[in-house]
């Protein structure tokens, strides 16, 4: 870690050259510690178009979004602008919450709360912080509650808005979801890190960077390439880039981590990393000749897309594997995919619903001749680093599932934040734990007095082995962002110019190429007839180009065929005709779900009648793959199945 960090001061030592006139280090704003404030961000980041992919946020690119969200909602803006204010100061005291509960029964981990379980009574959180000089920022911060203390927030920031480097208990979050996130998010504590990342974009492109190596908890069960066990503390490390093209409303990002070193499987050279971040399927599969091995390797895919219309929204998508696929680079093993949709201003509302959907052996690794295995999985202190599923089924089996989750908000007539949220979660039926239906409903009133959010929340739910369990709490948190009373006509949206909603109807030719086994042969369907729908939303970007985003659903074969178009490209000749490219994720309902990549092109005939346009699509559905789950499923010593599904739609699209 000592190593590590002079390499990135030296880099950050080098960047001091460049111009004066660049913004020193940002603090950060609380990260699933104070949910009021942190809704209230989230909104005004939707209608200032900032399509976010990792958190924590910048309390600067907060900032720097309020003109622009404040021409939406003055209201909301000014509430946001207040808490900001606190950051503006050489010193100061950034947040603080207290909350005191009581509860009874099961007694699960709490979802993104940072390791702390229901039956925890309490729960402190705070930052503080000072800026000494224009280009240093320090902060003191830490979580606190039954069982457990994590000294989160307290950093050591330096550098530039192009290059800021952190040394501390900073927080990482790399998903547009706000309550999952596959690689790393707040579901454990928070482990020590160093990090180098920009909150201004850079070039006309919005190029985006974050890349840190963490220090993850003491372990005995770390299973070396020979067999042999050794302990120590292993290292967590990941990259992110992102690119937000101007004015577009879009975001793209390409995320990987993995999980090496530990005891005697440390020591492990830079270009050793390198080798494993490049060229994963090599890492996993054969290793490298003469490099030190590496552990376990996930990586993601995320997208962002705001549509600014009179009820504006943003629609985000994460698709992420826990290992390659037939050796393949480009092809994530063993995937997840999760969407989500937020309404900030739904009438009076503020609905979030989001869904996930993941594949076996996530933050389980074992062994093997090339990889150091992690017999307490990918963990912290106890707890999984990514998605919260993880902490919802029986230590080990690493079994598939699928959650949802619906929030809505409410600020009434009489001031404050009334919300509720439903979450429910069910694992695979092919384990041999007999799992339940997991769920849980909270309902959560905090009304503003003098600087404070004060309310109350109760909880109820079922784990899913069945145990229930009800909470009530109070709590007092420090520097709030909610309004005293709610002002009608305060939010003035209004349609974009070249934005679109739109609904797709025709009919699909599509044949399937299924290789279900290394020991059967392979097979092509014939050409089958089937029909067509997806609903999207687009927006102008250029005089000629349009981005948005798409889903489609379609018959194949007698299987629910759903895609996700993460990004869906127009290019508007002067004519009526348009060419189309679009990207995303599929999923195949076979006996369990398959996924895989997605892709194609097209053309379209624009205003073929008054707000009507005809479409011609060939779609592909790159090797999507398939776990062999079931007892029925082909023998042979590789797997899954894969599926190549070639189709081509002819549809009428209905634009409003």
């Amino acid at each position: 870690m000592m190593r590590k960090s002079f390499g990135l001061l030296g880099i950050l030592l080098s960047v001091l050259q460049l111009p004066a006139y660049a913004r020193g280090p940002t603090p950060y704003l609380p990260l699933n510690l104070d949910p009021e404030v942190e809704r209230q961000i989230e909104r005004v980041l939707i209608l200032a178009d900032k399509p976010v992919l990792t958190r924590p946020i910048a309390a600067a690119t907060v900032l720097d979004a309020l003109p622009k969200a404040c021409e939406v909602d003055a209201v909301l803006c000014e509430s946001v602008r207040k808490f900001l204010n606190r950051y503006m100061h050489r010193s100061g005291i950034a947040f603080s919450s207290i909350e005191g509960s009581v509860s009874s029964g099961a007694d699960p981990v709490m979802p993104n709360q940072h390791g702390r379980t229901e039956q925890s009574h309490y729960q402190l959180a705070g930052q503080v912080y000072a800026q000494p000089l224009d280009h240093l920022l320090v902060s003191f911060g830490g979580v606190a509650y039954q069982g457990r203390a994590t000294a989160t927030g307290t950093l050591l920031s330096a550098g530039f808005d192009f290059a800021q480097l952190d040394i501390g208990y900073r927080d990482h979050w790399w998903s547009p979801m706000t309550d999952s996130a596959m690689l790393i998010s707040t579901e454990a504590a928070t482990m020590p890190s160093i990090t180098l990342s920009n909150y201004r974009p850079l070039t006309r492109v919005g190029f985006q960077y974050e890349m840190f190596v963490a220090q993850m908890s003491h372990t005995d069960g770390i299973v070396l390439t020979n067999g042999q066990l050794t302990q120590g503390n292993p290292k967590f490390a990941g990259v992110h880039l992102g690119i937000e093209p101007a004015s577009s409303g879009w975001s793209l990002g390409l995320n990987r981590a993995l999980v090496f070193g530990g005891g005697a499987a440390g020591g492990q050279s830079v270009q050793d990393l390198l080798n494993a971040l490049l060229n994963p399927s090599k890492g996993q599969s054969t290793g490298f000749a003469g490099g030190k091995p590496i552990g376990k390797q996930e990586a993601s895919v995320t997208s962002r897309f705001i549509f600014p219309g009179k009820t504006p929204f943003a629609v985000y998508f994460e698709y992420a594997g826990n290992d390659t696929s037939q050796g393949k680079n480009y092809l994530l093993g063993k995937p997840d995919l999760s969407a989500g949709i937020h309404f900030p201003h739904l009438g009076r509302f503020d609905v979030t619903y989001e869904f996930q959907e993941w594949q076996e052996t996530w933050y389980v690794h074992g062994p093997s001749p090339v990889q150091v295995g992690y017999l307490d999985g990918i963990t912290n202190d106890g707890r999984i680093i990514g998605n919260w599923f993880g902490d919802q089924r029986q230590f080990g089996d690493a079994v598939g599932g699928q959650s949802n989750m619906l929030r809505v908000g409410w600020e009434p007539s009489f001031g404050g934040l009334l919300e509720t949220q439903y979450r429910v979660i069910v694992n695979q039926t092919y384990s041999t734990v007999p799992y339940k239906h997991g769920y849980s409903g909270s309902l959560t009133y905090s009304y503003p007095w003098r600087d404070y959010a004060i309310g109350a929340e109760i909880e109820a739910g079922q784990d899913v082995f069945g145990g229930h369990y009800e909470r009530l709490a109070a709590f007092m948190r420090y520097g709030d962002a909610l309004r005293s009373s709610s002002s009608d006509g305060a939010f003035t949206s209004h349609r974009a110019d070249g934005a679109e909603l739109f609904v797709d109807a025709g009919v699909n030719a599509n044949r399937v190429s299924v290789d279900l086994s290394n020991v059967l042969p392979k097979y092509v369907t014939p050409v089958q007839f089937a029909p067509h729908v997806g609903f999207g939303a687009r927006r102008e970007v250029s005089q000629h180009q349009d981005l948005g985003v798409r889903v489609e659903a379609d018959d194949i074969r007698g299987h629910a065929f759903v895609a996700v178009r993460a990004l869906d490209y127009r290019y508007r000749f002067r004519w009526p005709l348009a060419w189309n490219a679009f990207i995303g994720a599929a999923r195949y309902a076979v006996a369990t779900p398959a996924y895989g990549w997605y892709l194609g092109t097209g053309v379209q005939w624009r205003d073929v009648l008054p707000g009507w346009d005809l479409g011609l699509d060939y779609r592909y559905g790159v090797k999507i793959a398939r776990q062999h789950d079931l007892p029925t499923d082909p023998q042979g010593n590789r797997p899954d199945s894969f599926y190549d599904v070639n189709s081509l739609s002819l549809y009428i699209s209905r634009k409003f």
